[in-house]
């Protein structure tokens, strides 16, 4: 882990981006019965019933340094889903660039406490992006996905990293008591 550390702490290398890649499954659902909307003093009405309308793996890319973001929402989290992502992302979008270094989670979270330090991206995506909101479909999914990080890259906001290697020693020893 502090080698992810060295490299987060490293300055910014138009030839040499770091990136971030990470995944989230997703459950597709549909409002039940439709929300009654909001009158004069009274507050919208809805249903917590929802349809099942299957999963779906989101696909999150970012480069910290640069502000830039990327999702997609497939059907499925297959590895050839994985290998398209990965040869769009240096064949399309860092195609003249000398190195990627890709940083990328461990699917085996055996220590998750310690994990969730290192997930500001997954986080603020979930918060801004999805919210409490439900999408039931892929595409439904994909419009509101691309809406957040078309945003994001516009404003070009980069990632203030923070988390030291002594941050991080501190963290693992209060999380497994060693």
């Amino acid at each position: 882990m502090e080698d992810v550390l060295e490299v987060y702490s490293s300055p910014y290398n138009e030839n040499f981006p770091v990136l971030c890649m990470d995944e989230k499954p997703l459950q597709l659902l549909a409002d039940a019965r439709c929300k009654i909307k909001m009158e004069s003093g009274k507050s919208e009405r809805i249903d917590n019933e929802y349809i099942r309308k299957g999963t779906c793996c989101i696909f999150l890319f970012t480069e910290p340094l640069s502000g830039w973001r990327y999702a997609d929402a497939c059907e499925h989290r297959k590895k050839i889903g994985w290998a398209h992502h990965i040869k769009w992302l240096l064949e399309e979008q860092y195609p003249d660039v000398e190195k990627v270094v890709l940083v990328m989670d461990n699917p085996t979270r055996t220590i998750s406490h310690y994990y969730e330090a290192f997930r500001p991206e997954e986080s603020l995506h979930t918060r801004q992006c999805l919210g409490h909101r439900r999408s039931d479909s892929l595409k439904n999914l994909n419009h509101e996905l691309k809406a957040w990080y078309v945003e994001l890259n516009h404003k070009q906001k980069g990632i203030d990293w923070q988390f030291s290697t002594d941050d991080a020693r501190i963290k693992l020893l209060d999380v497994t008591g060693y």
